[in-house]
């Protein structure tokens, strides 16, 4: 969105830039007054589409939910604002760097973040398809995550999570899918539990251990949610920012926690 805003307003400022040639030439005074009329408002939607590309790449970015993975939190359709700039401005060529953050990332944020490569389809790599995911922060760098029969576990201590929704009357057991819990830890730091089914992870997960510089995001719609549990960490130059406001539908409109 941000970069189709620039570019609409290069394209506008050119033009702003050619009818300033010709300002004032045409010799017909009504046809003149016509012109000016259109000029002025080209400048002033060129400052307009300026300003509010600088607004969104840098403070707010318009988001629309597109799956149930986070219902019933937040529902498809629903619109909202994500706060860009909470967690630090990103340094352009940096490699994903923050710079003033008003505060870190913190467990139970829900947080907007570019789509981990790992969890595309093949087709969607080769067209270098970005998308954007909203989840749930659930555990930071260095925590130990556990999920038991559906119930998640951060160093150690069971998480009180009223916000999820568990639809599936199913509990799939654990499976052993690896001796080694350092074979396990390696395999999912590569996100290649997408490609396992989902009843070998869903229900039963890890211990795992959060990277540095990473996070463990979950949706709250635990059943029907691709993840972390599949994709694996998140890194910190993927996130974006903290959903902020859902502005429509109008009957659902509130600051989002």
């Amino acid at each position: 969105m941000e970069q189709k805003l620039l570019i609409a307003g290069v394209i506008v400022f050119i033009l702003a830039r050619i009818m300033k040639k010709w300002r004032g030439k045409i010799e017909k005074p009504f046809w003149n007054k016509v012109y000016n009329e259109i000029y002025e408002w080209i400048e002033t939607g060129w400052s307009a589409i300026i300003l509010a590309s600088f607004i969104m790449y840098f403070f707010l970015q318009a988001f629309k939910i597109p799956s149930g993975s986070m219902r019933m939190t937040l529902i498809e359709g629903d619109h909202l604002f994500v706060n860009k700039f909470i967690y630090g401005f990103h340094i352009p060529f940096s490699g994903g760097k923050r710079f003033l953050p008003i505060r870190e990332v913190k467990r139970g944020d829900i947080i907007v973040f570019r789509c981990p490569p790992e969890a595309l389809t093949q087709d969607e790599l080769d067209r270098n398809i970005k998308k954007d995911f909203i989840k749930r922060c659930i555990a930071l760098e260095g925590d130990v995550v556990e999920i038991k029969d559906k119930r998640v576990f951060i160093n150690g201590e069971m998480l009180d999570e009223p916000y999820i929704n568990l639809d599936s009357r199913v509990t799939f057991p654990e499976f052993k899918i690896y001796d080694s819990p350092e074979k396990y830890q390696e395999v999912w730091e590569e996100g290649q539990f997408v490609n396992f089914s989902s009843d070998m992870i869903r229900d039963n997960f890890g211990p795992i251990r959060v990277p540095e510089n990473c996070y463990f995001a979950l949706g709250d719609n635990r059943d029907h949610s691709l993840d972390s549990r599949f994709w694996g960490p998140l890194p910190d130059k993927f996130l974006k920012g903290r959903a902020l406001f859902l502005y429509w539908p109008l009957k659902r409109i509130r600051l989002i926690k």
